[in-house]
C-alpha cells in the first residue's frame, strides 16, 4: 500500500503481518514538483491558507493514479541528518520497471534540480534530457503562460452543510479519500468542485483513539486495526460517496468502492457495531448492516470475541415456532398455544403499550381504575391485535428473554417475572410494526450496547417515525378517545334496570373479556358500552375449586377441562348473546353463540356439562341437547375441543363424488356420498315395501321434538326425517335427514320410523357443507342471485367434493362439476356473485391466489356485485397495502 504526499514524495508500506505494517517516506531524488495547498493551523493567528502551486495537483494525481495500490520497488540514495530519505521508485518488483521520476519529468509535471548535478551521473543526465524534450514540446509546466489555470480552488468550509447535503439528493458524488482518521471517519475531496469534507460512515461506529486531557491518545481495542482496514482499502482511492444526512454539522455518508461497501465490510469483519441513530439515514438497506453485524457476532470476530447471543441457551424449536393465538394481554403481549398444547405468554419485542403520563399515574391507586378502558389508546391497541390475531396461527421468533427483576432491584416496585420477547408475524406482517405504525404503541430506546432488542428494530423505528409524521394514534393532536364503560357485573341494582333492555334486544353482539369457568364469563357489550357477568343457560357445568367460609371447596371433576374448552372457543372472540333472565347476584343468564355454535350445546356435546332441568322448559334447545346424546354420565369426559382440529401442512386434494340434494338461502348445501348411495336406495326400497305390506294407521303417531320418524313428501313417497318443532298437530317442522331439506307438515303425514331403518342401520345421508374461500354478500338481492346460480348449476346433480378446512358449523369445501372438473366456487367469484374469503393458512395460499385473481377480473369487468366498483370498507390500509 502507498500514499502519495505530493508529486515528488510517497509513503511506502511493507506487507501486513498480524497488524498494521511499517511505513517509510521516500522523496524522489533530483526532481521537484509543485507544493500542494496547506490549510492554516487552527488557533495560530500568524499562519494562513496557502494555495496549490501551478501543476502541483496534476502531478499528485498523475502519481496517485500510477502507483496507488500497486507494488513498487525503491532504492535509497542518501539520507539527511534530519532523517529524510531520497531515492528512486520503480513500478514492479525490481529496478527494470518504469522509473517514476522520469515519467513525471517527461510529462512536464516536475522540474529537475540541476544545482547539485555531478557530470558523471548518467541518471541525472537522462533527467535533464527528458526535461529539455518536455520544454521543447511545451508540455505541463512548460506550456505557454505557465499554467495558473491549473491551480484548483480548495473549499475547506461549507456555509450550510445541511443544505449542501440536501441539495445533492443522495446522488453518488465522485471523490478521493485524502485521509483516514479512524475506521469510520475520513476526509474526502469531492469532485469536481474540490470541497474537502469530513465524512462519518452512516450506521456504524468503530473503536476510536480517545484523546486524553494532556493531548495524548489512548486507542480502544482494535482501533488501529480498524483504521488500517479502512486506510488500506480507501486511502487515496477514487470512490463514490452518498452524502446521507447532516445532523449537528456532522456529515454522514456511505462510501462505495468498485470492490464493495466499506460500511458493510467493517461490520462483517468485526471492526464496527451498528448505531441506531445513524442507521435511520443509511440508504443502502439497514437490514444488510444488521445481517453483517449478526454474522460477525455469530463468528465471534474481533470486537465480538466474547459475545453471547441473547437466545444462545434456547433450543432451535423454542427459538422459532408456529403457534395459535388464544388471547391478547394488555397491548404488547399475547398468549399462544404451542403444538404441545401448552399455553405460553409472548411479549412483543421492543415496544411499549400506551401508558399514563405524570400525575394521572396516581389513578392506579383508585380501585375502579381499569387500564384497558382508562388508558388512552390501550383499548384501540388491544382491539387491533384481537381482531387480527385471535384464533389465528402466527410465526414467533424469540429475540431475547428478559430476566425477572426482584422487588429489591426495582426499589420496592413489584417484581417482573421473566419475559419471553419475540417478533410475531402473520401472513408476513410484523404485528409490532403494524401496531407502532398506527400509533398504538411506542418503540423502546436502548443503550447502544444493549443487545436485548427486536431483530427488526430498524423497521420499528421507521414505523414510529411514519406514525409521528402522520399524527397517528398516540401522536395525534386530536382529542384522546375516551371509553366510558359501565361495569354492571355484580351490581344487582344496575343489572335489574338493564335486564328488560337486553331481553328486548334479542341477539346482541359481545366480546368475551374473561372466562371464569366453563359457563361463567365476563362480556363487553360494544353497543351498550358496558361490562356484564354472563352465565350460560340450560346447563350445569362442573364447578372449580373456590374459597368458602368453611374452607377450600374442591373442584368438581372436569371443571378445569370445561374452563379450557370455553376459553379456547370464545375468549376474546366476538359472540352473540341472548339474555333470558338474571340471578340474585346481578349476573345475566342466557345463550351464547359463536359462529353458529351454541356454547351450552357444545359443552354438553363434548361431555363437559350436564343438561339443567330448566332447559326442558326452554323451547328449541332441549331438542338440541337431547339429540346430541350427552355422554357426561358415561364418565368418558373426553375433551373434544373444537379448537383442536389440526391443520394439514399441505393442501390435500382428494375429490370424491357426491350428489347435491339441497341448497339453503345462506349458500350452504347438503350432499350425499355417491359411494353409500346404493345403501340408501335399498333401505328406501325395503322401507316402502314394508309400508305397502302393512298400511299405516292415520293419526296414530304423536310427534315429539327431536324424534326420528318417516314423513310423506310432496311426491307422495315416504322419507326418513327428524322433528325440529311442533307448533300444532297441523304444523310440524321436519328435517329430511337424507336430503337436507325442511318442510312443515300435518302430523297425519308422519309415522313412526321402524328400528330396522333407524340411523343405527344407516346414518343420516345428507351432510351439510359450505363453499371454501367464499364470502356470501350481505345484501339480500345479491345473495339470492348467487343462490339461484348455484341451484341452476348443481342441485340434484353429481359433483366432486374436496374438504379444504374445517368450520365450526360445517366443513368448508371446493366442488367441481363432474364433467368439466371446473371449480364451482371459483366460477361464482369470476362471475362477481360472491367475494373471496382470504384464508391465511400457508398450504391454502395457491388456491387463495387463484380465487383473488378471479375476483380481480370480475372487479375490472364490473360484474354483478362489482358493478359500482369496490364497495367494501378497505381495512387493509393499516398494513400499508391493499388487498
Amino acid at each position: 500500500g502507498i500514499v502519495v504526499l505530493s508529486g515528488c514524495a510517497v509513503i511506502v508500506r511493507g506487507q501486513p503481518r498480524g497488524g498494521p505494517p511499517p511505513e517509510r517516506q521516500i522523496n524522489l531524488s533530483n526532481i521537484r514538483a509543485g507544493a500542494l495547498a496547506r490549510r492554516a493551523v487552527q488557533g495560530q493567528t500568524d499562519t494562513k491558507d496557502t494555495p496549490d502551486e501551478p501543476w502541483a495537483f496534476q502531478a499528485r494525481e498523475f502519481l496517485r493514479k500510477k502507483v496507488i495500490g500497486k507494488e513498487v520497488c525503491f532504492t535509497v540514495e542518501n539520507k539527511t541528518p534530519q532523517g529524510r530519505e531520497y531515492g528512486m521508485v520503480y513500478l514492479g518488483k525490481d529496478t527494470s520497471g518504469e522509473n517514476i521520476a522520469e515519467s513525471l519529468v517527461t510529462e512536464g509535471l516536475a522540474t529537475v534540480r540541476r544545482e547539485g548535478i555531478r557530470g558523471n551521473n548518467p541518471e541525472q543526465a537522462r533527467l535533464c534530457d527528458l526535461e529539455d524534450q518536455a520544454k521543447a514540446a511545451k508540455k505541463g509546466l512548460w506550456t505557454e503562460g505557465g499554467g495558473a489555470h491549473t491551480v484548483r480552488e480548495l473549499k475547506y468550509t461549507i456555509e450550510n452543510p445541511r443544505n449542501f447535503v440536501d441539495s445533492l439528493h443522495q446522488k453518488p458524488v465522485n471523490a478521493i479519500i485524502e485521509h483516514v482518521r479512524d475506521g469510520c471517519i475520513v476526509r474526502a475531496l469531492l469532485l469536481p468542485d474540490y470541497y474537502l469534507v469530513t465524512v462519518m460512515l452512516s450506521g456504524i461506529k468503530c473503536p476510536t483513539f480517545k484523546r486524553d486531557a494532556d493531548g495524548s491518545e489512548t486507542p480502544e481495542p482494535f482501533s488501529a486495526e480498524a483504521k488500517f482496514f479502512t486506510e488500506s482499502r480507501l486511502l487515496q482511492r477514487d470512490v463514490q460517496i452518498i452524502l446521507e444526512s447532516c445532523p449537528n454539522q456532522v456529515i454522514l455518508g456511505t462510501i462505495l468502492h468498485p470492490n464493495g461497501n466499506i460500511t458493510e465490510l467493517l461490520l462483517k469483519e468485526g471492526f464496527a457495531r451498528c448505531v441506531d441513530w445513524s442507521m435511520a439515514v443509511y440508504t443502502q438497506g439497514a437490514e444488510k448492516l444488521r445481517a453483517a453485524e449478526r454474522s460477525a457476532k455469530e463468528h465471534k470476530v474481533r470486537i465480538w470475541k466474547d459475545y453471547v447471543a441473547p437466545t444462545a441457551n434456547l433450543d432451535q424449536k423454542d427459538r422459532q415456532f408456529v403457534a395459535k393465538v388464544m388471547q391478547v394481554v394488555n397491548a404488547d403481549a399475547i398468549v399462544v398455544k404451542l403444538n404441545s398444547g401448552e399455553h405460553k405468554t409472548i411479549h412483543l419485542s421492543s415496544i411499549r403499550p400506551p401508558r399514563l403520563e405524570g400525575e394521572e399515574k396516581n389513578k392506579d391507586k383508585d380501585k375502579r381504575f381499569r387500564p384497558l378502558y382508562d388508558i388512552p389508546y390501550m383499548f384501540e391497541a388491544r382491539e387491533f391485535l384481537r381482531k387480527k390475531l385471535i384464533g389465528k396461527k402466527v410465526n414467533v421468533t424469540v429475540d431475547y428473554i428478559r430476566a425477572a427483576t426482584s422487588a429489591m432491584e426495582t426499589g420496592g416496585v413489584p417484581a417482573f417475572p421473566e419475559r419471553t420477547c419475540a417478533t410475531v408475524t402473520i401472513g408476513g406482517i410484523n404485528i409490532a410494526e403494524a401496531l407502532v405504525s398506527k400509533g398504538l404503541a411506542t418503540v423502546i430506546r436502548y443503550r447502544q450496547d444493549d443487545d436485548q432488542r427486536s431483530s427488526h428494530y430498524d423497521e420499528l423505528l421507521a414505523a414510529e417515525a411514519r406514525a409521528i409524521k402522520n399524527g397517528k394514534g398516540l401522536h395525534s393532536k386530536k382529542e384522546v378517545p375516551i371509553h366510558r364503560v359501565a361495569d354492571i357485573s355484580g351490581e344487582t341494582q344496575k343489572a335489574k334496570q338493564f335486564l328488560p333492555f337486553l331481553q328486548r334486544a334479542g341477539r346482541s353482539e359481545a366480546v368475551v373479556e374473561y372466562v371464569f369457568s366453563g359457563s361463567r364469563l365476563k362480556l363487553y357489550m360494544p353497543k351498550e358500552t358496558c361490562l356484564i357477568t354472563f352465565l350460560l343457560a340450560g346447563i350445569e357445568c362442573p364447578r372449580g375449586s373456590r374459597n368458602m367460609p368453611s374452607g377450600m371447596q374442591v373442584a368438581e371433576p372436569y371443571s378445569e377441562e370445561a374452563t379450557i374448552f370455553t376459553k379456547e372457543l370464545v375468549l376474546q372472540r366476538e359472540v352473540e348473546v341472548e339474555v333470558e333472565s338474571m340471578d340474585k347476584a346481578g349476573n345475566f343468564i342466557g345463550w351464547l353463540h359463536i359462529e353458529g355454535v351454541n356454547l351450552s350445546v357444545a359443552l354438553v356435546d363434548n361431555a363437559l356439562s350436564k343438561v339443567h332441568f330448566t332447559a326442558e322448559r326452554i323451547g328449541t334447545f332441549y331438542l338440541w341437547l337431547i339429540w346430541s346424546e350427552p355422554r357426561m354420565n358415561e364418565g368418558s369426559g373426553r375433551l373434544r375441543s373444537v379448537a383442536q382440529l389440526t391443520e394439514e401442512k399441505e393442501r390435500v386434494a382428494k375429490y370424491r363424488p357426491v350428489y347435491v340434494t339441497e341448497i339453503t338461502d345462506g349458500l350452504h348445501f347438503f350432499a350425499q356420498d355417491v359411494e353409500t348411495g346404493t345403501k340408501l336406495e335399498s333401505l328406501m326400497e325395503s322401507m316402502r315395501g314394508e309400508i305397502a305390506a302393512q298400511p299405516l294407521v292415520e293419526g296414530s303417531f304423536t310427534p315429539r321434538r327431536g324424534d326420528f320418524c318417516i314423513a310423506k313428501f310432496g311426491d307422495g313417497e315416504w322419507y326418513r326425517a327428524r322433528i325440529e318443532k311442533v307448533e300444532s298437530p297441523a304444523k310440524v317442522h321436519v328435517y329430511y335427514i337424507d336430503y337436507g331439506n325442511r318442510e312443515i307438515l300435518s302430523s297425519t303425514r308422519l309415522a313412526a320410523l321402524s328400528p330396522a331403518f333407524s340411523t343405527r342401520t344407516l346414518p343420516p345421508q345428507a351432510t351439510e357443507y359450505t363453499f371454501a374461500f367464499i364470502q356470501v354478500p350481505q345484501d339480500e338481492d345479491a345473495r339470492t342471485d348467487a343462490v339461484d346460480s348455484v341451484v341452476r348449476d348443481i342441485q340434484n346433480t353429481q359433483c366432486l367434493l374436496n374438504v379444504e378446512y374445517s368450520g365450526i358449523v360445517c366443513p368448508h369445501v371446493t366442488l367441481q362439476f363432474a364433467d368439466s372438473k371446473d371449480d364451482v366456487g371459483l366460477g361464482l367469484v369470476k362471475e362477481g356473485l360472491v367475494m373471496v374469503d382470504v384464508r391465511k393458512e400457508k398450504h391454502l395460499q395457491k388456491m387463495v391466489t387463484e380465487y383473488l385473481n378471479g375476483q380481480e377480473s370480475a372487479k375490472s369487468a364490473r360484474l354483478n356485485i362489482w358493478r359500482y366498483g369496490d364497495f367494501r370498507d378497505d381495512d387493509a390500509d393499516e398494513f400499508g397495502f391493499r388487498r
